[in-house]
């Protein structure tokens, strides 16, 4: 199958007719539960709605359901603390911090095979160090420029 070069009108005609079926949905045998559901639309709103297959839908539900996990997990230990004490009396190392180990590996190697990962998504990091320094000569410029004109810039710090 012929590719569709991204600045032609056709490329333009299937972005506009996929954002108006909105975000992609899971496919009906796969399951999400609602806390899943933001990381679910963030993963699938990072790649092209046509380059999303069946089985690349199934390993972002389950990257869906790992980040929600790693959100959970990471709640739980700011409110358990990272030491516990067990039945001994031992203070001992969190359990739940070989777990959150566990899954953001889990969540790499998941978001490296779907291709949602940084350098997928955004470039390589020379390019985003670039853009990055272009971002903080505009910072400097508003600072120095501002003189309550344009709204928003005085926050800049």
């Amino acid at each position: 199958m012929k590719r569709t070069r991204s600045d032609s009108t056709t490329a333009a005609v299937n972005a506009a007719q996929a954002v108006a079926k909105g975000p992609v949905e899971p496919p009906d045998y796969v399951s999400l539960r609602d806390c899943d559901r933001p990381f679910w639309e963030a993963i699938v709103c990072a790649r092209a709605r046509d380059t999303w297959t069946e089985v690349d839908l199934v390993k972002a539900a389950n990257l869906a359901r790992c980040q929600s996990d790693i959100e959970r997990i990471s709640q739980e230990l700011q409110d358990e603390g990272d030491t516990v004490t067990n039945e001994r009396g031992t203070v001992v190392v969190n359990a739940k911090h070989a777990l959150l180990e566990t899954l953001t590996r889990r969540e790499i190697a998941i978001s490296r095979a779907i291709h949602v990962h940084a350098e997928a998504t955004v470039g390589k990091s020379e390019d985003a160090a670039k853009k990055l320094a272009t971002e903080k000569k505009a910072k400097e410029s508003a600072k120095a420029a501002d003189g309550g004109l344009i709204p928003g810039l005085r926050a800049v710090k």
